[in-house]
């Protein structure tokens, strides 16, 4: 079984693939070389002298220079490597379109195609407060009406509780009315109940509004403050809603119909090895049938943000993603924040050292396909094929973010391990198998067999077949634990 794997011909590093002990020789295309020291899993060696200021080369592409002399054997981390990142930069167009190898198999998954076209991978019943002061009420509301249906004939029901929807001024008003209209909206929701408080900033009246055309019978309110017993009413509503949706039936969908969120969390020093280009290769696949995928995490693209420019689709998809990216470094800015404050403690502890090192992991997601268009906070989508949305790192906010465009599904590779779910359903891919065995409860699929001589062809074969089974009904393990989570982005002020 190999030891090390060198990513790209033009590296000066390797990274182990087990734990290695000093004065262990690792062979690098024909070159015998000792370790100076012991490695641990994930984490990367220098293959040859390494000056001072001299960059360290993975992927094929800088993660950052050295801080002092590296010798051949040695450890390379954030001990002696600095990120090459700084603040705003100019970008030039350089179209570099990729001809997608795959092809359109005319694939279909069991879905529940709506009213109004859209398509759902689950019939659920939904509570959306529209204020954090309600969420007790809604669970008692949901409870008392599962209590008194007995067994449910639907996919589940979720209370989407929130901090927010009051004492909220400008943006992070808007915003929290936007991702919770997202949410009411949804095609995975058969039914959905808005209930509001009566004196919230996120008022009832204005919050209708904002939802524009929707399907009265899909979509009921209520205003605990303007009736008199609001759990008896809310129940009522529940079971108007679960009369409505309770024959909804799958039928055969095109695979075109999936929209898929793709995210990481908890990453390692294989998460560019195995789960993230795994998840590229699924996308890539997806699109050629049509469908679509969203990759967000914007400060995860810092550092490797070209890569995806260079497939932006036109002039005016590439002038987004500038913006995308410096609005993003922008924001950090504004609060005296370094853009590279990344990696977190438990990426260093897995074997990343930089945020150029994370990123070019991170954006492996997106495959090669070409950019089609960059979504704003709150936007859904509207373009098939792969797109771009602004969003935050943090594992729950973005996932939100993921689910409110209108995504099914998000993808969620980690070489760390995480129980949470967004929600909508939340598939977890180990980056390696040791996880994968520990963790058979949060994580779903095990990408970590690639470098254990299973082929990507196989193994993503395997990985389109366990989508189109979630798609068409199996439950992700979030869903199985009931770890469903709404987390909504604020940038300002709190009243």
């Amino acid at each position: 079984m190999k030891t090390i794997i060198k990513i790209n011909e033009n590296d000066n590093v390797v990274v182990a693939l087990g734990d290695l002990n000093k004065n262990e020789i690792v062979e690098v295309q024909g070159k015998e070389i000792t370790l100076k020291e012991d490695i641990k899993r994930g984490h990367k060696i220098a293959i040859a002298e390494i000056k001072a200021s001299e960059n360290i080369i993975k992927y094929g592409f800088p993660i950052g220079h050295a801080i002092k002399d590296i010798s051949e054997g040695e450890w390379v981390h954030t001990h002696n490597v600095k990120t090459n990142l700084d603040g705003i930069k100019d970008y030039s167009f350089n179209q570099k379109l990729i001809e997608n190898i795959f092809k359109d198999r005319n694939l279909t998954f069991q879905g529940y195609r709506r009213e109004d076209g859209n398509v759902g991978i689950r019939n659920e019943l939904w509570i959306v407060p529209t204020v954090g002061c309600v969420n007790g009420t809604a669970e008692s509301i949901m409870e008392r009406f599962k209590k008194e249906i007995g067994q449910l004939s639907i996919d589940n029901t979720l209370v989407l509780k929130h901090n927010y929807g009051c004492s909220q001024l400008g943006d992070d008003h808007v915003t929290t009315r936007t991702i919770l209209g997202d949410a009411v909206n949804h095609p995975n929701a058969g039914g959905v109940l808005v209930l509001g408080l009566g004196c919230e900033n996120n008022n009832m009246p204005e919050f209708k509004e904002s939802l524009g055309e929707f399907n009265e019978k899909r979509i009921k309110f209520l205003v605990s403050q303007e009736v008199s017993n609001e759990i008896e009413e809310g129940v009522k509503l529940l079971k108007e809603l679960y009369e409505n949706m309770k024959d909804d039936k799958r039928e055969d969908v095109p695979l075109s119909e999936l929209k898929i969120g793709l995210k990481c969390g908890g990453s390692d020093g294989f998460s560019g090895i195995t789960a993230n280009p795994l998840v590229g290769r699924l996308s890539d696949f997806l699109v050629a049938q049509g469908g679509t995928t969203i990759l967000t995490e914007v400060p995860e693209m810092f550092g490797a943000e070209t890569l995806l420019m260079d497939r932006a689709e036109s002039n005016q998809v590439f002038d987004n993603v500038v913006s995308l990216i410096n609005d993003f470094k922008e924001y950090f800015m504004k609060y005296d924040q370094p853009v590279y404050e990344n990696p977190s403690p438990g990426n260093k502890a897995g074997g990343i050292t930089t945020l150029e090192d994370k990123s070019l992991g991170c954006t492996q997601k997106a495959g090669t396909a070409t950019v089609v268009d960059v979504l704003k906070y709150g936007e859904t989508l509207k373009t098939k094929g792969l797109n771009l949305l602004s969003a935050p790192g943090n594992d729950l906010v973005a996932a939100s973010a993921l689910a409110s465009a209108g995504c099914q599904m998000v993808l969620f590779t980690t070489g760390r391990g995480t129980p949470f779910g967004s929600f909508v359903p939340t598939i977890k891919v180990s980056t390696n198998t040791q996880l994968y065995k520990l963790k058979p409860h949060w994580i779903d699929f095990n990408a970590g067999s690639l470098v254990e001589d299973v082929s990507f062809e196989s193994l993503l074969e395997e990985f389109v077949n366990f989508i189109i089974k979630v798609a068409s009904g199996e439950l992700a393990n979030n869903e199985k634990n009931n770890f469903r989570e709404l987390a909504i982005f604020k940038t300002g002020v709190t009243l």
